[in-house]
């Protein structure tokens, strides 16, 4: 049996006769539409990204130029979604939306469902059409709240306009609360356009919701007692994390149990890169070190992650001598493909105080640990894998991984990096310095293609806002994943959003066409996308030069590093609109280390050839014949040590 969608089930209640008569009358009299408004102020909502439409025209109608809030005109509504991504993300606000029905509402449906897979507030308000037009197929309907179903936090539907101010209240709350993530509120121009009589602030009606944010005082002595059992940990560190604010609670958790810190792509920066217990990401693209230490430890804290596939590789083969502590405020991601041995449920920064404290008792009686053998064993692992790559490239481009940490060394440490996705997304994560929490935006659940620069906007806005633009914004971008939102310049340009773009431009889909090399026989089916092209008998189509100039914005070639470095110079010295800088990269660079699509993390390749976790050397079999034995001696004897 199928289910009707909450949209269909609407349309088939029967409606009652509208009537005018308010039984409500304390407040101020005002229009549905006013109401919204002036609720987005009482939320204290500084900034909303949007485009106009029919049915929410009488909400626009409402914005004027005393609004106490900033309207960002976006260019479409998917750019619009990704910029409240991006503010939120930068700001830890939740991200505000406003867009029309039908078309409108549909191409947000990307943004709900990445901020939905990265934890990301968002409230997203759509129009509807009236109520009494809903199931008849009207010109620009939708069921949004029945296609954003699957994706969303939660959601609303609004027919009545004395409605609006608690649902918006309320939507904004769940947003933040929790785990963050979207939630749409779908607002009929029935609901827009109705009198209704407005008050502050609002009682919330959400029976059921309890968030639970402070742990139970059994499961932190469990957890206590394996950390003193553990000869050696590894803190796995998520998104959750960022999103709590943590930085400094799993800093002194990895200080006082002298445990490494690994982490997943939205954690990124969480704990400084400088500081020596950060390995690193882990998985498929991660170093070898964070992902060997994975391997081998006997004890796995997951703090605000979620055992991604792209983390865990083939799960049954996942750090298979672990036990798990795992700490989420999602009591539906505990044990969802990882049974824990202690799991506890609540908000990452309040569980690690109190888990520090638990931790510090214990240590006050049993003493310090000594993890003195496994760091010898990890600090190994980081001095014969370290990041690298060839700086010289067969056909004179320039090597991306090298524009990568160009870039990072001439950036402010204050700096925001925002990534689009594909090849230039791991190698920004692999070698960019990350020095400070919040300073790395990414889509990293759903992998969406045009996230970098809507996003970047978003990021820039919200640095203006909260930093007096003392946060400069570098988006590191991938020619294919740049086109895809490429009109945004449009309105980081109009709209004061002077982010520096840097396009690493292969002039194909670099990571696809990495997996056709690898898996694929070479075959490489519609990669090939002809916008940098470095050979005279092909015109590049855009010249993103010219696209940028276009749009009123600087751009810049570099196909040397000098040109490079003095291009980079340049666009940190522009901050009165756009800079683009179209870096001319070689297209058959791959991202290394890589794991495997299904594959075990112990399968990990550092280079080509090259498997440390397997002792297995392809491009030497004679020395690894020789090796093989000494090695695995060596390392038995680090674990066996680290575990006296």
């Amino acid at each position: 049996m199928v289910s009707p969608t909450p949209l269909q089930a609407f349309s088939a209640v029967p409606k009652a006769p509208k009537t005018n008569k308010q039984t409500l009358v304390d407040g101020e009299k005002m229009t549905g539409a006013q109401a919204l408004i002036r609720t987005l102020e009482d939320l204290g909502v500084q900034d909303v990204f949007g485009i106009p439409g029919g049915a929410i025209l009488p909400v626009y109608h409402e914005i004027h130029d005393d609004t106490k809030f900033r309207f960002v005109l976006m260019r479409h509504e998917q750019g619009a979604g990704h910029a409240a991504e991006g503010y939120a993300v930068a700001t830890g606000r939740v991200g505000v939306c406003i867009v029309t029905s039908g078309p409108g509402a549909t191409n947000m449906v990307t943004p709900i469902a990445d901020a939905n897979m990265d934890s990301v507030p968002l409230v997203v308000i759509s129009g509807q059409v009236g109520v009494n037009a809903i199931g008849t197929d009207a010109f620009q309907e939708a069921d949004t709240v029945g296609i954003t179903y699957p994706v969303v936090k939660h959601s609303y539907l609004v027919t009545d306009a004395q409605d609006i101010p608690r649902v918006l209240a309320e939507a904004h709350y769940v947003a933040r609360t929790g785990r963050p993530g979207p939630v749409v509120v779908d607002i009929t121009k029935t609901a827009q356009v109705d009198d209704m009589y407005y008050s502050w602030p609002q009682k919330l009606l959400l029976p059921g919701y309890n968030p639970t944010t402070k742990p139970h005082g059994h499961v932190l002595r469990e957890a206590a007692k394996l950390f003193e059992q553990s000869y050696r940990p590894v803190l796995y560190v998520g998104g959750g994390a960022v999103r709590s604010n943590a930085s400094e609670q799993v800093k002194e958790l990895a200080d006082l149990t002298d445990s490494p810190i690994v982490t997943t792509l939205p954690a990124c920066g969480i704990v400084p890169d400088s500081d020596p217990k950060v390995l690193g990401m882990l998985g498929m693209h991660g170093t070898l070190a964070a992902t060997a230490a994975t391997q081998k430890c006997d004890l796995l804290v997951a703090i605000g992650a979620r055992f991604d596939d792209r983390v865990t590789g083939k799960l049954e083969a996942f750090a298979p001598a672990a036990r798990v502590i795992h700490i989420d405020i999602d009591p539906a991601e505990i044990g969802k493909r990882r049974q824990p041995d202690v799991p506890i449920v609540g908000d990452v920064a309040e569980v690690l105080d109190a888990l520090n404290a638990e931790i510090k008792r214990g240590q006050a009686i049993h003493g310090l640990p000594n993890h003195e053998s496994w760091w010898k064993l990890i600090n190994s692992w980081r001095e014969k894998y370290p990041m690298k790559y060839d700086e010289t490239t067969p056909d004179g481009t320039l090597s991306p991984q090298w524009v990568v940490e160009e870039l990072s060394r001439q950036a402010a440490p204050s700096t925001i990096w925002v990534s689009g996705v594909g090849q230039h997304q791991m190698w920004a994560s692999q070698l960019v310095d990350f020095e400070n929490p919040h300073s790395w935006i990414s889509s990293g659940g759903l992998g969406t293609m045009g996230f970098g620069l809507p996003a970047a906007i978003g990021a820039r806005i919200g640095s203006t806002r909260d930093f007096g633009g003392k946060k400069p914004v570098w988006l590191i971008d991938g020619d294919g994943s740049f086109q895809m939102t490429s009109e945004e310049l449009a309105a980081a340009f109009i709209d004061n959003a002077p982010v520096k773009i840097a396009i690493l431009n292969n002039s194909v889909y670099g990571m696809v066409r990495q997996w056709q090399t690898l898996f694929y026989d070479k075959h490489y089916s519609q990669t090939s996308i002809q916008d940098g092209e470095n050979t005279e008998d092909i015109i590049n189509v855009p010249d993103f030069v010219k696209l940028a100039e276009a749009y009123g914005c600087v751009g810049i070639r570099a196909r040397t590093q000098d040109e490079a470095r003095n291009a980079i110079k340049r666009a940190n010295e522009i901050n009165d609109r756009p800079v683009l800088i179209d870096f001319r990269v070689y297209k058959d660079a791959m991202v290394w280390p890589m794991v495997a699509a299904g594959q075990s993390n112990d399968t990990v390749t550092y280079m080509p050839g090259i498997q440390p976790l397997l002792h297995h050397n392809a491009a030497n079999p004679a020395a690894d014949d020789a090796s093989d034995d000494t090695e695995n001696v060596a390392e038995a004897a680090d674990i066996a040590a680290a575990e006296k």
